[in-house]
C-alpha cells in the first residue's frame, strides 16, 4: 500500500472531515430544547428521534469504521469464516423486534436512561445495578479504541504518520459531542451512512471489472487460500457449528451494548423501533457487499503490511485519487459517530449509575449533564491513550472478551422485561459465574473466541460468550431454585 503523501486524495478528505465538524456543532441548535442540560436531552436527543433519525444513527453506531475495515480484512485473512457478521445481523433484527420495543416502554415510562437503571428499577439491587454498569464501561472502552484504529488505517492510506491526526481528530469529536451530546452523531450519521454506501456500491460495481470479474475474483482468492494453506472461499464441514454459536452469540449481544441501546432509548416511540428493526437489515446488505472486499485483495495481488490495510489498498490501488479521499473520509467519519455515540452511552451509565448511585444522590438534572460531559471526555482520552501507548493486539483482544462479558449481562436485562420469577441474588450469581468463567476458558484458550467443548462422546467448537451465557443462565435457575426468594420489587416492570 503507497504511504506517500496524496494531495488530491487529503483535499477530498479535509472537505468532508470539515464540512460534519461544523454539523457536529451546528447539531446542538437542531430540534434544540430550551436547554441540553439533562441527560435525557443531551444523553438521548430527548428521546424524539424518529424511523429515519434512529435508522442512521442505529446503523452508524452499529457498522462502525471499523466494521469497513475489520470483516474485509478478516474474510481476506481466513475466508468464509469472515462472513459470519452476516448472520448475525440478520439474527439480531426479530430479536430487537420483539424485545426493545418493551424495553423502550420502561425506560421511557420511569425515565430511565441506562440498561442499570432498568435492572435497579426491577430489582431494586444496587450490587446487580453496578454488575451491570461497570460491564457495560468495560465493554465499550476498547470498542471505542477499534474505531480509533479503523480511523488510523485510513489516515496512514493519505500519507500521514504518528499520532497526531488521530489526536486532532480526537479533539474535534470530544467538543461538538461535549457540545451537542447525541444530537451531533445523529446528524452525522446521515452523511457517514451515505457515504459509506456510495463507497460501498461503487467499489463493487467497478473494482470487480477490473480484476476480470467475479469467478476470477473467486479463483483468486481460492488458489491464495491453498497456496498458504489455511483458509477457504467456503465453510469446512467441521466449521458450521462453531460458525453457527459465533453468530448466534454474536447477535443476543450486539444490543447489549450501552451505544446501542442508547440509540434505542433516543427513538420516540415503540412503533419507530420495530419499524427500524424491519428496515435496519439493509445494512447487512452492505456489509455482504463490503466482505467480498476481502476477496477482491487476492484478486488484486495486494502487498500490505496488515490485513487492515486490505480496503485502504483497493481504494489506493484502483481509484483515482479524488475518489480514494471520499472513501477515506467515509471510513473517519464512520468512526466519529459510533466513538461519539459509544462514549456518551458509557458516560450515562457512570452518571447515573456510579455517580448517582453513590457519590451525590441529591444531584440535579443539570448536575448529571456536567458529569455526562465530563465522564464522556475521560472515556475518550482514556481510548486514544490505550491506542497511542499500548499494543494494538490488546484493544483486539479486550474487544473480544468485551463482546463475552456484555452478553452476560442480557439475563438481568431482559428476563425481567417477561417474568418476575428470577431474583437479583440469583441473576448476579450467574452474571458472575458467566463473566469469570467465560474469561478463563478464553484466556485458557489463548485469547481464542471458540472453545473445543467435549461433553462425552459428543465434541464441538462453540462460541465461548455463548457456552458462558448458557452457564449463566443454568446457575440463575439453580441459585433462584435453592434460595428462599424475597418478594419481588415490581418497579419498572
Amino acid at each position: 500500500m503507497k504511504t506517500d503523501l496524496d494531495v488530491p486524495a487529503l483535499a477530498v478528505f479535509l472537505f468532508f472531515f470539515a464540512l460534519v465538524t461544523v454539523m457536529g456543532f451546528v447539531a446542538s441548535h437542531w430540534k434544540r430544547p430550551k436547554t441540553l442540560a439533562s441527560l435525557d436531552e443531551w444523553g438521548l436527543g430527548g428521546r424524539q428521534f424518529g424511523t429515519w433519525i434512529t435508522w442512521f444513527l442505529v446503523g452508524g453506531d452499529f457498522y462502525t469504521a471499523y466494521t469497513v475495515i475489520a470483516v474485509p480484512a478478516l474474510v481476506y485473512s481466513v475466508g468464509a469464516y469472515g462472513f459470519f457478521a452476516l448472520p448475525y445481523t440478520i439474527i439480531v433484527y426479530p430479536f430487537v423486534f420483539m424485545v426493545m420495543p418493551k424495553l423502550w416502554q420502561v425506560a421511557k415510562d420511569n425515565g430511565y436512561v441506562t440498561a442499570a437503571d432498568i435492572v435497579h428499577g426491577r430489582y431494586a439491587s444496587r450490587t446487580l445495578e453496578a454488575a451491570v454498569a461497570i460491564t457495560g464501561v468495560v465493554a465499550t472502552m476498547p470498542y471505542i479504541a477499534l474505531q480509533l484504529i479503523g480511523m488510523a488505517a485510513a489516515v496512514k492510506a493519505l500519507g500521514f504518520e504518528g499520532e497526531m491526526p488521530l489526536i486532532a481528530a480526537f479533539v474535534v469529536l470530544a467538543l461538538y459531542t461535549y457540545s451537542s451530546g447525541l444530537r451531533a452523531p445523529a446528524l452525522i450519521a446521515f452523511v457517514k451512512d451515505i457515504m459509506i454506501y456510495i463507497a460501498v456500491i461503487a467499489a463493487i460495481s467497478v473494482i470487480p471489472g477490473k480484476l476480470g470479474g467475479y469467478a476470477n475474483v473467486f479463483n483468486a482468492a481460492d488458489e491464495a487460500f491453498k497456496a498458504k494453506g489455511s483458509g477457504s472461499i467456503l465453510l469446512g464441514a467441521n466449521q458450521y457449528f462453531a460458525y453457527a454459536t459465533l453468530a448466534l452469540g454474536s447477535a443476543l449481544a450486539a444490543f447489549m451494548y450501552p451505544h446501542t441501546l442508547t440509540g434505542i432509548f433516543a427513538s420516540k416511540s415503540a412503533t419507530t423501533i420495530r419499524k427500524n428493526a424491519v428496515l435496519l437489515p439493509a445494512y447487512t446488505l452492505m456489509l455482504g457487499l463490503l466482505a467480498l472486499l476481502g476477496y477482491m485483495g487476492h484478486a488484486a495481488h495486494l502487498k500490505l503490511a496488515s490485513n487492515n490495510d486490505v480496503v485502504p489498498a483497493l481504494f489506493q490501488t484502483l481509484f483515482p485519487s479524488w475518489f480514494a479521499g471520499f472513501a477515506f473520509a467515509a471510513i473517519a467519519i464512520g468512526a466519529l459517530v459510533p466513538a461519539a455515540v459509544m462514549s456518551i452511552g458509557a458516560a450515562n451509565l457512570f452518571t447515573r449509575n456510579f455517580w448517582k448511585a453513590y457519590v451525590n444522590p441529591q444531584i440535579d438534572t443539570a448536575g448529571e449533564a456536567t458529569v455526562a460531559k465530563l465522564a464522556s471526555l475521560a472515556v475518550k482520552v482514556g481510548a486514544l491513550l490505550a491506542i497511542i501507548y499500548l499494543p494494538t493486539q490488546f484493544a483486539l483482544d479486550l474487544q473480544l472478551l468485551g463482546g463475552l462479558w456484555i452478553l452476560q449481562t442480557l439475563p438481568a436485562l431482559i428476563f425481567g422485561l417477561f417474568t418476575g420469577w428470577f431474583t437479583a441474588p440469583a441473576l448476579l450469581a450467574g452474571w458472575v459465574v458467566g463473566l469469570f468463567g467465560g474469561t478463563y476458558l478464553t484466556w485458557m484458550d489463548g485469547l481464542k473466541p471458540l472453545h473445543l467443548l467435549s461433553i462425552g462422546s459428543f465434541q464441538a467448537t462453540v462460541y465461548v460468550g455463548l457456552i458462558a451465557l448458557v452457564a449463566n443462565i443454568a446457575v440463575a435457575v439453580l441459585v433462584n431454585l435453592v434460595v428462599p426468594k424475597r418478594s419481588a420489587v415490581a418497579a419498572g416492570h
